[in-house]
């Protein structure tokens, strides 16, 4: 004798509706409010950068424009003029002399490297490195893993094979700029109708959130790339 499902109370329904609602609304409002609040407290920022500004330079005052809200003008042209100084010659020596001193320092060390990485991670991003989102079973068979295609395996990889190899790289969650380069037979990829950066938004929020596209559902289809020895 099976047992018939319970209906839901009234109740139910409401903590129901509030719970998805709510949960919809934050993941609409929260990068929203948090992108606002950067920019402002950036902003915010790069006013006080004229503050460094010795009075006989701050060329605003003598042409009567107030320097609130410009700031960022004054930021961008001193990252424009610092990074032609550190791509030349003696820029480039004096940026490792700096870098250096700082990874000497107990403490503030390990913080710099940490934010440097950071900043690597994000505008250094290897996205644009890969070619195509497979999907592959790893680590074991009918566990499936998203890839990304780097190229097709050459040379000496290539020769010792019996069959046509790819060179994948396999991310970690959340963090999908660490991960596993692996090379794996190109019959056993599964090729996804994905772009690389709807395949970075699943990885990051673990699966959370899922790009909508029609073409979602994976199927296989080979990969059409040269290869040369």
């Amino acid at each position: 004798m099976t047992a018939t499902p319970r209906k839901r109370t009234l109740w139910q329904h409401i903590k129901y509706f509030l719970r998805v609602n709510l949960i919809a609304g934050f993941l609409f409002l929260a990068p929203i409010v948090v992108t606002v609040f950067i920019l402002r407290t950036l902003l915010k920022w790069a006013d006080s950068a004229w503050k460094w500004i010795p009075d006989s330079m701050r060329v605003l005052e003598y042409l009567g424009i107030p320097e609130t809200g410009t700031g960022i003008i004054l930021v961008f042209i001193i990252l424009v003029f610092t990074g032609l100084l550190v791509r030349n010659y003696v820029g480039k020596i004096i940026a490792r002399t700096i870098e250096k001193t700082i990874l000497k320092l107990p403490g503030i060390n390990r913080f710099y490297a940490a934010t440097n990485q950071l900043f690597i991670s994000v505008f250094k991003s290897p996205a644009k490195e890969f070619k195509q989102v497979v999907l592959i079973e790893y680590p074991r068979h009918r566990l499936y893993a998203l890839a990304f295609v780097t190229g097709i395996a050459v040379g000496e990889i290539q020769r010792k094979t019996e069959e046509e190899v790819l060179n994948v790289f396999v991310p970690t969650t959340p963090n999908p700029t660490s991960g596993f380069y692996l090379m794996v037979p190109q019959e056993d990829t599964i090729k996804l109708d994905i772009s690389v950066e709807d395949a970075f938004k699943i990885l990051i929020s673990g699966g959370i959130l899922n790009p909508e596209s029609p073409e979602l559902r994976p199927r296989k289809k080979s990969i059409t790339t040269t290869s040369s020895d």
